[in-house]
């Protein structure tokens, strides 16, 4: 269920992102857009764990932007499809902010990256959250304590 709760946060991160709409704004269009994707809903953790990604980042976008920033070699935002830093800001924030354990994390986010980005989306979001872990790992960033 958490992978669903977090394409439904992407979705709404890519909305802000690529239209330059409110994250409150997008957060409900999302919302209400999946219950018409013909998927299963999700119940009401799984839609509580979404709207506190999104949350979360809105409250801490400006520090998840800058870990970000620092991360990504070679890229700026403006030279990434709004499909890969979407992605990549929720798992920096989840990463940051949130108890779950890095490897589901990476993955999930690898696979939303490879559902709606380019051919080599899921490679570079990859490789960027593995240089965040590297950081992390090496005590550059803070992070909650982890789920085992």
């Amino acid at each position: 269920m958490r992978r669903k709760a977090r394409e439904l946060a992407f979705k709404a991160l890519f909305e802000h992102a690529q239209g330059d709409v409110p994250l409150s704004e997008a957060w409900r269009h999302a919302l209400a857009a999946y219950d018409y994707d013909g998927d299963e809903p999700l119940d009401r953790e799984g839609t509580e764990f979404a709207e506190r990604l999104v949350r979360g980042y809105q409250d801490r976008a400006e520090e998840v932007d800058r870990v970000l920033a620092e991360t990504v070699e070679g890229w700026d935002f403006n030279q990434m499809s709004k499909t890969d830093l979407a992605v990549l800001r929720l798992a920096t924030y989840e990463a940051l902010y949130e108890d779950t354990p890095f490897a589901p994390l990476i993955e999930v986010a690898v696979r939303i990256a490879g559902k709606y980005g380019g051919e080599d989306s899921g490679k570079f979001v990859n490789g960027v959250l593995a240089r965040l872990k590297r950081r992390i790992d090496a005590g550059e960033l803070r992070t909650v304590p982890k789920k085992d």
